[in-house]
């Protein structure tokens, strides 16, 4: 339904360029040893996602944007729906961060590297084909 947009590659960590296979060397971002590793090319349209050395550092600075998303929706949900103390409301953002650690990082990296590439119909249109 999404393919072909941003949208679809950021939050299912599939290859900018043709969205046809995964950036990630293991699609579960809690294996943890794994959460970082990234396949050194796309073997459907041979994108190479590490565009230059250190590309993703810049994901860093997106990943500040996105804890502060997870922890805000934290603090919402707990302290002014579920009407809890502001311990508690700060207990649930540290778990939250804790826990979504892994989501938080391949997002980080899936929006850096959405940011520069673009989708490319054509590269679609050759496995239909």
């Amino acid at each position: 339904m999404l393919k072909g947009t941003k949208i679809y590659s950021i939050f299912t960590g599939a290859c900018p360029k043709c969205q046809q296979e995964s950036m990630y060397e293991t699609k579960n971002p809690y294996v943890l040893g794994d959460v970082l590793k990234i396949n050194e090319h796309c073997s459907h349209c041979k994108f190479k996602y590490r565009i230059e050395p250190s590309f993703f550092y810049g994901s860093m600075y997106v990943s500040y944007g996105v804890g502060i998303a997870f922890a805000v929706a934290a603090f919402v949900i707990s302290y002014l729906m579920l009407n809890s103390s502001l311990m508690t409301a700060f207990i649930a953002i540290v778990v939250t961060l804790i826990a979504c650690g892994p989501i938080i990082m391949r997002l980080s990296r899936n929006i850096w590297i959405n940011m520069f590439v673009s989708y490319d119909k054509s590269l679609a249109k050759k496995q239909v084909s």
